[in-house]
């Protein structure tokens, strides 16, 4: 009789354990999401009329299809939302959904949020299932963890590991950051997956991952359930993410900064700008003014500061910690919208009747960008026939720089006989001719 090596049931009358029955619950719930975005494709050689006409090639733009492989979870069966990243489905133009059972279906882009990195994805289907969400607050360094997800297109794939650290931020880019860091593996194709507890329930969506080498270091990131709900929550309700401001612009302190204001240590986020009428000049807040804390929670520099801002729901009240003259005090203050100014181009230009400027939102400026926002631009127009299009921020005017909207007004009535606009965009930097 042949005998064959096999787990036996039970070790000293205890079942053996298992995380089989739980992930029997989970799997069905996990995505994979395949994209496909199309992207032009510029040639000096296609772009020059005499070489295709000597050719015979058409005068079109070219393209190529760029693919990409990422991970999603269901979190609602009767309306068919997935969340995944952001940067695993956001500019793509056809998104497709694999189930675990083999079925594939046409997601729809409900919104992203590029600064959380995440995004929500629909499909209309039948027979889902979902995963429901954890308190992702009430995770300890040390619980145990699951992945999932479908890494190299291999497939859907299981890993496990603990909670290493909570609230991780500073990791890189400009995005609002408060990760669970974790060393159960996550490897390409993980990001938008996943992570789980022992109960089976949805603790964070799978995200990025720290490596020398490009491959799991045991060292990987998941955005916690508790933000990516609420940014769901907005994406689902508006299609994007509505953030409050405090309306200041502060920068790190440095040693020389330290001294002159006559600080004990290099702590905190030192206040160089506030916004008439904004949430900290109604809490009297001051150019100079040090803050240290927002709802008890140090603030070590200007990253630490924009990072909880922008974490925070819209209408939430804060309690800053604000150092001024070697006193320390607190005040409170409402997260309320950003309030742009804005400006209309034919004030400034008759060339530039039906454009809309506007101010650089405070989230842009802290990643250095300098410029004016490009709001709207009528069809029809002098600059929509020269190119120029929403979202675009113009840098420059002619041989002049334009790092604002008030040097932007400055240039009113000087009309120059060439109206050349230095653009910045997705795309890089271009030269706009407005006739």
């Amino acid at each position: 009789m042949a005998s064959h090596a096999t787990l036996p049931p039970s070790v000293d009358g205890q079942p053996l354990p298992s995380l089989a029955p739980m992930l029997e619950k989970v799997t069905p719930a996990v995505v994979n999401i395949s994209t496909k975005t199309r992207v032009q494709v510029r040639d000096p050689f296609f772009d020059d009329p005499v070489f295709r006409q000597f050719f015979g090639l058409q005068g079109g733009p070219r393209s190529r299809v760029e693919q990409s492989l990422g991970s999603g979870v269901i979190v609602d069966a009767a309306k068919g939302y997935i969340l995944t990243n952001n940067h695993v489905v956001g500019g793509a133009d056809d998104i497709t959904v694999t189930l675990q059972d083999g079925r594939d279906f046409k997601g729809k882009l409900v919104g992203t949020d590029p600064d959380t990195d995440v995004a929500v994805v629909k499909i209309e289907a039948t027979g889902l299932q979902a995963l429901p969400m954890a308190d992702a607050g009430k995770l300890r360094v040390g619980d145990f963890v699951v992945a999932v997800g479908d890494p190299f297109g291999l497939g859907q794939t299981v890993t496990s590991g603990i909670v290493s650290a909570l609230g991780r931020s500073g990791l890189g880019g400009a995005g609002y950051q408060n990760f669970i860091q974790t060393d159960a593996s996550i490897n390409p194709g993980n990001s938008g997956g996943a992570l789980v507890n022992l109960r089976g329930e949805l603790v964070g969506i799978n995200t990025m991952i720290i490596s020398p080498s490009g491959g799991n270091v045991g060292i990987g990131f998941a955005i916690p359930t508790n933000l990516a709900g609420q940014v769901m929550q907005q994406l689902v309700a508006n299609g994007k993410v509505n953030r409050g401001n405090l309306g200041v612009e502060t920068q790190d302190i440095t040693p020389r900064i330290a001294k002159a204001l006559a600080l004990k240590d290099n702590v905190g986020a030192v206040v160089t700008r506030v916004t008439t009428g904004s949430a900290a000049d109604s809490a009297d807040i001051q150019m100079g003014d040090v803050i240290t804390a927002i709802n008890g929670k140090p603030v070590r520099n200007a990253q630490d500061l924009r990072n909880a801002e922008g974490l925070m729901p819209l209408g939430s009240t804060v309690k800053l910690t604000v150092q001024r003259a070697g006193a320390s005090r607190e005040v409170t203050a409402k997260l309320v919208p950003e309030k742009l100014a804005t400006l209309d181009g034919a004030k400034l230009d008759a060339r530039l009747a039906g454009v809309t400027f506007s101010e650089l939102s405070q989230s842009q400026r802290a990643q250095g960008i300098g410029g004016v926002g490009v709001g709207s631009v009528r069809a029809g127009s002098r600059a929509a026939q020269a190119g120029l299009q929403p979202n675009d921020i113009v840098i420059g005017i002619g041989n002049l720089r334009v790092p604002d909207l008030r040097t932007l007004q400055q240039l009113a009535g000087v009309n120059p006989r060439q109206l050349v606009l230095v653009v910045a965009s997705d795309e890089g930097v271009r030269y706009v001719e407005v006739r």
